[in-house]
């Protein structure tokens, strides 16, 4: 058959490219859900998934690429029954079409899965997963509440994390089923009695599992016992990759239970010693100080009591009265000086007019022996008279 003239002559890439588009821009083919059964799976260095998705009548080629792979838990096998979600695109280098998972489930999920959605939207209508209502989680638990199997490896790793980073810390177990039909309202007991022993926290946890082993944690009844509990509340159900309603009524969500137990745990008996000796040594900085400024204070008190003490007083006073003693004597001497010279004035004064002095000179004092009156006139001078001379008396008479 010979090409129409008339017609557009494509090139592989180029039809492929259209047909590409064609399915591509196809919203209805971009959020699809497919059945079968996994075969030719392969997990490559990359860490993308490749496997065909087949049923008795077709087979169908998918990819899932790592970073979505990392959300899928590891227990994908040849022949296993699964539900894919995911769009469909074209390989170009084969001109082949492909599903692009990002989400794989075991059959019989969806239903699961899409009561979890209707679960979900009604409770979260109702505010129980609010941001406001998730309270904090006490750094120094003394009780600690733990709602799991009793028999089950979560336990055994809960408690060994909790001996090994808070050894002084009180544990009350309230064992529970974790799945099955009875497993719900078990677990609302549960929650119930250790509320009444007024736990710190309380830790609701199970190992891993498929949707529906962990059903139990999308029970309504369980999710709203969560969210009305007293103590707060850490939900580590199941592995990194699975999520539960508990997880979002829980006041915490840790990815796995040891995950759960670290959590309540913040503080481990190594931040204590570790605190206990920041605060020992702050303790001794600080009565350091406080010695420090008392001496300083007592210092002050001792400097400010020496200069109002009597002592200091009386020794200044002591001064005071030797310098009044040292005026005093130098006042004493200046005035026996002042008195020395006044009475060598005199005395030289009185010398001059000593009679003796006079008597010296050749003179004589006549006294009349009658009446010891001094002669000083000739008319004076009568019967016996006393001279007095320089070097004695003698007696004199006048005769009328």
């Amino acid at each position: 058959m010979q090409p129409n003239l008339f017609s557009t002559t494509l090139t592989v890439s180029q039809l492929t490219f259209r047909i590409r588009k064609l399915l591509e821009d196809n919203p209805e083919l971009q959020d699809v859900w497919v059945t079968g059964e996994i075969s030719n799976l392969a997990r490559p260095a990359s860490g993308h998934i490749y496997f065909t998705l087949k049923d008795k009548n077709a087979s169908l080629k998918c990819v899932m690429w790592k970073t979505d792979a990392m959300r899928t838990r590891p227990t994908l096998q040849e022949g296993a029954a699964v539900e894919v979600h995911g769009r469909i695109a074209v390989y170009e280098p084969q001109g082949q079409y492909q599903l692009i998972a990002s989400l794989i489930q075991a059959k019989g999920e969806g239903a699961l899965f899409q009561e979890f959605l209707r679960l979900k939207s009604m409770l979260e209508a109702e505010g129980l997963f609010d941001p406001e209502r998730k309270r904090e989680i006490p750094e120094h638990p003394h009780t600690i509440g733990i709602v799991t199997s009793a028999t089950g490896a979560a336990l055994r790793d809960m408690l060994n994390t909790i001996r090994r980073r808070q050894p002084l810390t009180r544990v009350i177990l309230a064992p529970s089923p974790v799945q099955g039909v009875e497993a719900p309202p078990a677990l609302v007991n549960a929650l119930a009695s250790l509320d009444s022993q007024n736990p710190d926290v309380i830790l609701v946890a199970r190992g891993g599992g498929s949707i529906e082993d962990l059903w139990a944690f999308n029970d309504e009844r369980v999710v709203r016992a969560v969210a009305a509990s007293q103590a707060p509340v850490i939900s580590g159900v199941g592995h990194e990759t699975d999520f539960t309603l508990c997880d979002f009524a829980a006041d915490l969500r840790a990815p796995t239970p040891t995950a759960a137990a670290e959590l309540a745990t913040q503080t481990t008996i190594d931040d204590l010693h570790v605190d206990l000796a920041n605060y020992a040594s702050r303790l001794t900085d600080l009565t350091s100080g406080l010695l420090a400024d008392h001496q300083a204070l007592v210092s002050a008190l001792a400097s400010r009591l020496r200069y109002a003490s009597p002592e200091r007083r009386i020794q200044s006073e002591y001064q005071h009265l030797d310098e009044l003693s040292r005026r005093a004597a130098s006042a004493l001497t200046h005035r026996i000086q002042l008195q020395s010279a006044r009475v060598d004035g005199m005395s030289r004064r009185l010398k001059s007019l000593n009679p003796e002095g006079i008597l010296a000179r050749g003179y004589a004092i006549i006294t009349r022996t009658s009446d010891g009156k001094v002669v000083s006139k000739v008319t004076d001078a009568s019967g016996e008279m006393n001279v007095r001379v320089s070097d004695g008396e003698f007696e004199v008479n006048r005769k009328s």
